[in-house]
C-alpha cells in the first residue's frame, strides 16, 4: 500500500508514487517515538518535512538504505549546558549520540538577551536545533547587581519578570533555576513563583534543580510542587536523583510523592542521566554563603580566621548531612590554573599540592583551587538501585546534564558523549528494565511534548525530519570516567531538519540545525 503525502502549508497533497523526495530512507525498522512497536517500512522527506511512511515508492535525490537498523525521531535533550555551542557549533559529541535537539539553560544559567543568542546562532551555523530556558540565576544577578542574600525590592522584581517576559517573547520555553547555585539559593519561593507566571502566562514550563537532593529532597519536593500550584505551570524536576549515602534507598518515596502531585492533576516530569555520579562546580563543596558577592569578597572571608573557620564549619555540616567522612568521591575535572590535577581526586591533588591527604589538607585544597578561579567535579554521590528505579518511571526523560565537547579537553563526566547510548545498551539491551521502543519515546515524543516542541519526536507525515539511524546490537558508550573523550558508537547516519549531518558514520560539514524557538 503506497504511503500518502500530507496535505502541506499550500495545501497540496500527490500520492507518494508520484513525487520525488529529497531523500528516501529504505528498509528501516522505524520506532515512531510513540512507544509503537518497530514496523518495517521506509520514509520520505521534502522539504525539510517527512512526507510519507511505510511502503513508499517514488524517486528521490539521495537514498539511504538502513540495512534493518532502527530509524527513530532524532533524540531530544532537555537538560544540557550548551552556552558555549557558538565555539563548538558541531557538537559532534551529541550528533554521535543520536541527538538532533538540545535545550540549554539549564539550572538556572542562561543569556538573557534570547533574541542575541538565537541570531548569533544562526550566523554561527550550527548541526543542532538549540532551544533556551531563561535562567533565572542569570535573570536575579541582572536584576539585582551583586549582592543577593536579600529578597529583590519591588522594582528589582519587576525588571527580572521583564526579563522573563522577553525570553519568553523571543522564544525560551520556560524558566529554569539552580537552587543550590548562587545567586538563586538566596530566593525566596514567593519569588520564584512571581518569575514563573510570567513563564506560564507565555504557555512555558517551569525547570529546576531543586535545593535538595539530599535527605531533605522532599522539602525540595514541596517547594517545586507549591510553584507549579501558585504559578499554574507544568514543572519538570531536573536531573532527578539522591545524592549521599544517607539519601540512598529513598527513590521510592520520592516518585511515590510526585505520583500522588500528578494525580491531583500538577503536570510533573522529571530527567535523568544514566550514571551514578554527578558534576558540577568544586563550589558547591562550599557553604552558598562563602560565595556571596565576588571573588574578591570570597579572598576576604579567607583571610578573616573567624570567617574561614566558619566556612569550614559549614563544610563539616555538608559532609554530615551526605554521610560522607572526606572527599574521596570528588575528581577533579578542569582546573584551568593547574591543569596537571584534571583527572584527579581531592586526596590525589591534596598530596600533590600540600604533600598529605588528611582531611585538613583537602579543606585546605578546596579553598586553594576556588581561591584560584575554581574548577568542576565529578561527584560520585549516587546509588544504581535509585537510578534504575527512577529510570523505569514513565514520567523520566533522558537528558546528559552536559554540553558540546572538544575531544582530548580537560577529564569531563562522559555523560556528554555516551548518555543516550548507555541508556540503549545497558538499560535496554543489558538490563532489560524497558523495551527500546519505550526508551525511544523518552528520548523523542515525551520531551517533545512536555517542552513545546511542535513537530518534532515523532516520525509521522508533516513532522521535521530530524532522525537517526542506529544499530541496537552494537550501540554503545565506550566513554568511561577515567577515558571520557569517545564518542558513541552505533549511530551510522543522522538528519537535522532534513539534511544530512551524519552519513555512513563521517559528518558531511552540513550545518542544517539552528535556533529552536517556542511553538505558540
Amino acid at each position: 500500500m503506497r504511503a500518502l503525502l500530507l496535505p502541506l502549508a499550500l495545501g497540496l497533497a500527490h500520492p507518494a508514487a508520484a513525487a520525488d523526495f529529497d531523500l528516501l530512507i529504505t528498509g528501516a525498522r522505524i520506532a515512531d517515538g510513540t512507544g509503537a512497536p518497530l514496523v518495517e517500512g521506509s520514509v520520505g522527506i521534502k522539504d525539510r518535512r517527512i512526507v510519507a511512511v511505510g511502503t513508499v515508492t517514488g524517486s528521490a535525490t539521495e537514498t539511504i538504505d538502513a540495512g534493518g537498523r532502527v530509524l527513530a525521531p532524532g533524540f531530544i535533550d532537555v537538560h544540557t549546558h550548551s552556552e558555549n555551542i557558538l565555539t563548538l557549533p558541531e557538537a559532534e559529541n551529541f550528533l554521535r549520540m543520536g541527538v538532533t535537539t538540545i535545550i540549554t539553560g539549564n539550572c538556572g544559567n542562561s543569556r538573557t538577551d534570547v533574541a542575541a543568542f538565537f541570531r548569533e546562532i544562526e550566523q554561527a551555523g550550527t548541526t543542532l536545533n538549540v532551544a533556551t530556558l531563561i535562567g533565572h540565576n542569570a535573570v536575579r544577578e541582572q536584576g539585582m547587581g551583586g549582592r543577593f542574600i536579600r529578597p529583590p525590592s519591588p522594582s528589582e522584581l519587576e525588571a527580572m519578570k521583564t526579563l522573563v517576559a522577553r525570553a519568553m517573547n523571543d522564544g525560551a520555553v520556560g524558566l529554569s533555576t539552580g537552587l543550590i547555585y548562587v545567586p538563586g539559593s538566596f530566593a525566596k519561593t514567593d519569588e520564584i513563583v512571581a518569575l514563573a507566571r510570567v513563564a506560564a502566562a507565555h504557555d512555558g514550563i517551569y525547570v529546576s534543580h531543586m535545593r535538595h537532593e539530599t535527605t531533605r529532597i522532599f522539602e525540595a519536593i514541596n517547594e517545586l510542587l507549591t510553584i507549579a500550584r501558585q504559578a499554574d505551570i507544568p514543572a519538570q524536576v531536573s536531573h532527578i536523583k539522591l545524592t549521599g549515602p544517607t539519601a540512598w534507598g529513598k527513590a521510592g518515596e520520592v516518585i511515590a510523592v510526585l505520583d500522588r502531585a500528578r494525580a491531583e492533576g500538577l503536570r510533573i516530569t522529571h530527567d535523568q542521566y544514566a550514571y551514578t555520579a554527578s558534576s558540577t562546580g568544586l563550589r558547591q563543596t562550599l557553604p552558598d554563603s562563602a560565595m556571596e558577592g565576588t571573588r574578591e569578597d570570597f579572598l576576604a572571608r579567607l583571610a578573616d580566621p573567624a570567617k574561614k573557620q566558619a566556612i569550614i564549619e559549614g563544610m563539616q555540616r555538608m559532609r554530615t548531612r551526605l554521610g560522607r567522612d572526606d572527599y574521596g568521591y570528588v575528581v577533579i575535572a578542569k582546573f584551568a590554573a593547574d591543569p596537571s590535577l584534571n583527572g584527579k581526586t581531592l586526596p590525589e591533588a591534596a598530596r600533590i599540592l600540600r604533600g598529605g591527604d588528611s582531611l585538613a589538607d583537602q579543606i585546605e585544597t578546596i579553598l586553594d583551587i576556588e581561591s584560584r578561579g575554581g574548577a568542576s567535579a565529578v561527584y560520585h554521590g549516587m546509588n544504581e538501585a535509585d537510578l534504575v528505579q527512577f529510570l523505569r518511571h514513565p514520567s523520566t526523560m533522558v537528558a546528559s546534564d552536559g554540553g558540546p565537547r572538544k575531544l582530548g579537553e580537560d577529564v569531563p563526566h562522559p555523560r556528554s558523549y555516551g548518555n543516550n547510548a548507555r541508556v540503549l545498551a545497558r538499560y535496554v539491551r543489558e538490563q532489560k528494565i524497558f523495551s527500546l521502543e519505550e526508551a525511544i519515546r523518552r528520548m523523542t515524543s515525551l520531551p517533545a511534548d512536555t517542552f513545546g516542541l511542535r513537530d518534532r519526536g515523532r516520525i509521522v507525515p508533516g513532522a521535521i525530519a530530524d532522525l537517526t539511524l542506529f544499530d541496537p546490537a552494537t550501540v554503545g558508550d565506550p566513554a568511561t570516567f577515567e577515558s571520557p573523550h569517545h564518542y558513541a558508537e552505533g549511530f551510522g547516519d543522522v538528519i537535522v531538519n532534513g539534511g544530512i549531518v551524519i552519513r555512513s558514520g563521517r559528518l558531511t560539514g552540513l550545518r542544517s540545525g539552528g535556533p529552536l524557538r517556542k511553538s505558540r
